[in-house]
């Protein structure tokens, strides 16, 4: 395996600039850059300074079609990790642990590994095991969300593939699931993370020692995870304190990442309204 054929992407848009600051904090405190892999956070058409990354940028346009930019003419590496700018770091993390798994996936030229702890999946044990981590194989027919944005390694070309133009991220995640469904493919899954605190549903070894993170962000507004973070922010550098300010202020009062208001919902029962009524025909 060539040193550095990974690449971690870290895959966000614009209007979601409120939580990068808290990303690089935590994922500075808890990730070792001693893994080796090689640092991508990508915007759309912002200009950013994420400590330890590159800023490479997507352009404009639906998620899958900005995703599938990046993947094909901006990163090179032959795997890459997926992760969203609101998933935000809770333990440390092992370079140990992802150095192997990288040794692991070249080796035996693995598709996709999925790395986050949910019960949505349904896996049966190997005999591979990974700093005490089985590495369990998903059933894909009985499991859901085989396309998911959460903590992921991926063959490049494979993500790909599974990019189909014009998908927001939810169709691409429910119409990827259906796809990957026919096309069957051959599915890992280890519990390295514990996503929102949740148990492991493999079973390990007793040495194993789990990271974890938590998504902050729900329907554009930071959610009650956030609140895990409120004793943990460090004031570092100039303007943290600012930031973190705003960050509160925006969770009290209920407020969109860009500002905004919470939508109403009969503003959301109208505009399903409208675009029901323009699929009619006449």
């Amino acid at each position: 395996m060539k040193d550095n054929n990974v690449a971690l992407l870290v895959h966000t848009c614009d209007k979601y600039q409120l939580l990068f600051r808290g990303f690089e904090q935590f994922f500075n405190k808890y990730w070792d850059f001693g893994i080796k892999c090689n640092y991508y956070f990508a915007t759309e058409e912002l200009d950013v300074e994420i400590e330890g990354f590159k800023n490479i940028k997507s352009g404009k346009g639906e998620w899958s079609d900005r995703l599938k930019h990046l993947l094909a003419n901006e990163i090179k590496e032959d795997y890459v990790i997926y992760i969203q700018e609101d998933v935000w770091l809770n333990e440390p993390v092992s370079a140990d642990f992802f150095n192997g798994l990288f040794e692991i996936a070249f080796k035996n030229h693995y598709k996709q590994i999925k790395l986050h702890s949910v019960n949505v999946y349904h896996t049966y044990e190997t005999d591979q095991y990974l700093e005490g981590f089985n590495i369990a194989k998903v059933e894909n027919r009985h499991s859901r969300y085989l396309m998911s944005h959460q903590v992921t390694l991926w063959d490049r070309q494979f993500f790909i593939s599974n990019l189909k133009p014009n998908e927001n991220p939810w169709r691409n995640e429910r119409r990827g699931t259906k796809r990957m469904k026919r096309t069957n493919p051959e599915i890992y899954h280890i519990d390295y993370f514990a996503q929102n605190f949740s148990h492991e549903i493999n079973k390990n070894l007793p040495e194993r020692k789990r990271s974890g993170f938590l998504p902050v962000s729900q329907n554009s507004m930071l959610d009650d995870l956030f609140k895990h973070f409120i004793d943990r922010f460090q004031i570092e550098k100039p303007g943290d304190k600012e930031y973190w300010e705003k960050l509160l202020f925006h969770f009290e009062n209920a407020l969109t990442h860009d500002g905004k208001p919470k939508p109403r919902k009969d503003d959301i029962f109208k505009r399903a309204k409208k675009f029901i009524l323009r699929l009619l025909p006449g």
